[in-house]
């Protein structure tokens, strides 16, 4: 979470906002809005949402670092499984095959 809250106070300099500015406009106390920013405080959905439309920027924006494709790497990975997926049925195909060929020498008895 520490990554989540160093994003946020990166997005609040960034838009040259103080502690007190932003925290006015997600309506929490300066204190509050301080311990998102240092992690102790998780932080949830709801208020993802809220900075992120604040910020003017994506939920991945504020869950992943400056420079990081988060898209990129899912679409990697789903591609990665359709792969798998396909050998998995490649292997099922085979196996239906091998049983159906098996039953027919057994019937043939």
């Amino acid at each position: 979470m520490n990554n989540v809250g160093k994003n946020i106070r990166r997005l609040r300099q960034k838009k040259g906002w103080t502690l007190v500015q932003i925290a006015e406009k997600v309506q929490v106390s300066v204190p509050a809005f301080s311990k998102i920013e240092t992690g102790p405080t998780d932080i949830n959905m709801s208020r993802l949402k809220q900075l992120a439309e604040i910020f003017g920027v994506s939920i991945l924006d504020i869950l992943y670092d400056e420079g990081q494709n988060p898209q990129e790497a899912l679409h990697n990975e789903a591609s990665l499984l359709k792969q798998k997926i396909q050998e998995k049925e490649e292997t099922v195909s085979s196996l239906q095959r091998k049983l159906i060929d098996l039953y027919e020498e057994v019937t043939k008895r």
